[in-house]
């Protein structure tokens, strides 16, 4: 893969809250801003409803009562440190329910909007910024959060509705980006090697993010080597101090084990509008200066 990139290429990520974008692929995106791709981040929400995860933070009134406030100016340093665009779509967080009976979601949330009329709003992101790469999370959210679960559903939607001249002409001249990914970075294989790495380190760890599909190794299409951008993501992670807890489960591998262990961070491709092969290492496979791409993707 070039170390350089003589055409402009462009990668748009659509997460749901304010720290995700640097707890999935984060090393990934710092690896393609520091070889000139121009990478944006869409933000489904504010947050506004998530919990002070924290528990050096946890119970501080002054943090509490002004999360939105904060997290907007956690997700200011995590943008510096990654060195991306950002943009907030404006939608509400649900929250997370939980419970039995679960509780209905609160009126007006993200998680209850008709996605092919929310989907509008990303919809003028992708024709404005025009990314030749989409990625977002799973049909199950990547876990059962309703914003996550609502994010690959408006990302879903959008990506098609943005390349078609009758839908939401208000919103610019259509764009059809070139592929579509899902972000599949806790899965099995990955959970198994980095337990492995620990041991023969002799070092005890169970993986926290142990996935609950046992199809989600066969999901994984594409590979990317970012080991040298690990402490790149771990900052933009510790950036987000009301959500992560420096002395948590994030960072319960040692960076050398991860490095050693796992090396890469890991993409399902679900829409490829160029030719590609499988497995790939690169986003924009099919898409570097020597590929035939089509003029209008360009």
């Amino acid at each position: 893969m070039s170390d350089s990139v003589p055409r402009q290429l462009r990668l748009l990520h659509v997460h749901a809250h304010p720290d995700d974008e640097s707890s999935k692929g984060a090393a990934t995106t710092a690896k393609y801003v520091a070889e000139g791709v121009e990478v944006m981040v869409a933000t489904c929400t504010g947050g506004e409803r998530g919990s002070v995860l924290n528990p050096q933070l946890a119970g501080r009134p002054e943090i509490e009562d002004n999360v939105a406030e904060i997290r907007r100016a956690e997700m200011a340093r995590a943008r510096e440190i990654l060195g991306i665009e950002q943009v907030w779509l404006g939608f509400v967080d649900s929250g997370f329910p939980e419970g039995d009976l679960l509780p209905p979601l609160p009126e007006g949330c993200f998680g209850l909007q008709d996605p092919t009329v929310a989907a509008g709003r990303l919809v003028k992101v992708i024709r404005d910024f025009r990314p030749h790469v989409v990625t977002t999370y799973d049909e199950h959210g990547g876990y059962p959060h309703p914003d996550h679960v609502m994010c690959n559903r408006i990302t879903v939607e959008a990506f098609s509705a943005a390349a078609d001249g009758d839908l939401w002409p208000e919103h610019g001249t259509p764009w059809q980006a070139a592929k579509l990914y899902y972000h599949t970075g806790f899965h099995r294989r990955r959970d198994e090697m980095l337990e492995e790495a620990m041991h023969a380190a002799g070092l005890h760890y169970e993986a926290p993010h142990r996935s609950q599909d046992p199809f989600a190794d066969g999901r994984v299409t594409t590979f990317i080597h970012c080991a040298e951008y690990f402490e790149v993501r771990n900052d933009a992670l510790r950036a987000h101090a009301t959500q992560v807890d420096p002395d948590g489960p994030w960072f319960a591998v040692p960076l050398a084990i991860q490095q050693a262990g796992w090396p890469t961070e890991d993409f399902q491709l679900v829409v490829s509008k160029v030719p590609t092969m499988i497995p790939e290492d690169d986003l924009f496979s099919g898409l570097r200066p020597d590929a035939l791409v089509p003029e209008f993707m360009i």
